[in-house]
């Protein structure tokens, strides 16, 4: 048989057996339809706020100028009742809302319906005596059992994690470590606003969080998980060519005594940056020009601080180079009248003063510890 022969026949053997399989998987398909699982259906959540990766390392008022990629919901395609923006998923369909609400209007009223369902889980506020008890039970010597919140904050699956928690116990113990804690009243706030439960006891980065006397498992909140972290989308460049208010070679000088000037602090990776933004506050009234240390840290990390430090303080970012953060005053510098309701102290003090010696020695052993590494 010719060599010709042979390979037009194979080809038409392949091809009529790609149209009985086709013709036959047509058949099946018709006979046996398919019909998705109640776990590829739609979840629908009756949660008050959007939906963000992080709600403490994102702020509702910062606009992006762009997104990194399409706008692929992290949940899944059509696992979500919400529509992805890029940045969140809205409460609120911005479709379907009215024209005559505002986006104030809108963000109070979920602030209010937040309010009445976290009155309804607490009850009747803890005694002074049951708050002793369940900080105790959360101490290091009798459970391992605690959530990690590091450098993304607050995250949306960390809040399924949590409800996971309180399926077993009243309280969970929550250490906070990284960025997040140059803002800790920010991650207490955010904690009790999206879990709708309450920080009994706080001893610098660790929190003990209490879930409510009516909270009941069963009835815990539908939270959807999210698949995937989704890319930041873009913001404005922090460091500008020139200061405002300067001129290049005044800003070029300025970058150079920046980084000549001795350092405030140096920060190491995870640690605990509560008292960061008081020091410079304070460094600030004998010296314009602040270094902050931070070789070691990943760049995301001490961009997110200076970020924080610019809003909190508030100062001028100079300069992230050479692994530093360099931080202006300004020209006409005042400190901040509100610094005591912007912060806390570092401890909730309780009744028992023996918690307290615990955790001082905790702190005094955890520094040794580190003194030694170094």
């Amino acid at each position: 048989m010719p060599p010709l022969t042979r390979l037009s026949g194979q080809k038409h053997f392949f091809f009529m057996r790609h149209l009985s399989s086709s013709t036959a998987s047509s058949k099946l398909h018709d006979i046996y339809c398919f019909k998705p699982p109640p776990s590829l259906k739609p979840l629908r959540s009756d949660l008050p706020f959007d939906f963000r990766f992080s709600y403490t390392e994102s702020s509702p008022d910062a606009r992006p100028i762009g997104l990194r990629e399409p706008k692929y919901s992290p949940f899944g395609p059509g696992r979500l009742d919400r529509t992805w923006t890029g940045v969140c998923a809205p409460a609120v369909d911005l479709k379907v809302k009215s024209v005559d609400v505002g986006v104030g209007d809108e963000g109070a009223d979920l602030e209010e319906k937040r309010t009445v369902i976290r009155e309804k889980i607490q009850g009747k506020p803890l005694t002074k005596a049951e708050r002793k008890i369940l900080a105790d039970k959360c101490q290091r010597n009798k459970t391992k059992r605690q959530i990690n919140l590091g450098r993304d904050g607050l995250t949306h699956n960390m809040l399924n994690d949590i409800h996971n928690h309180w399926k077993h116990d009243e309280v969970v113990r929550v250490k906070c470590m990284g960025v997040p804690t140059v803002n800790m009243k920010n991650v207490c706030t955010q904690l009790e606003d999206k879990t709708f439960g309450t920080i009994i006891h706080r001893h610098c980065g660790l929190l003990v969080l209490y879930r409510g006397r009516n909270y009941h498992p069963r009835n815990r909140p539908v939270i959807p998980l999210m698949l995937w972290k989704p890319h930041e989308p873009v913001y404005p460049r922090l460091i500008k060519t020139t200061i405002d208010g300067l001129s290049i070679e005044e800003t070029k000088e300025m970058r150079k005594r920046g980084l000549a000037v001795p350092a405030l602090t140096r920060l190491s990776r995870n640690g605990y940056y509560g008292s960061l933004v008081p020091m410079v506050r304070d460094a600030f009234l004998v010296s314009e020009l602040v270094r902050i240390d931070c070789q070691g840290l990943d760049r995301s990390d001490y961009k997110k601080i200076g970020c924080k430090l610019r809003d909190l303080v508030p100062c001028i970012l100079v300069t992230f180079d050479k692994e530093q953060i360099v931080v202006w005053r300004g020209e006409d510098y005042k400190p901040p009248e509100d610094e005591d309701e912007q912060f806390f102290a570092d401890r909730q003090r309780f009744d028992d003063p023996q918690s307290d010696m615990d955790c001082s020695e905790e702190t005094q052993s955890s520094d040794e510890t580190r003194s030694q590494q170094e």
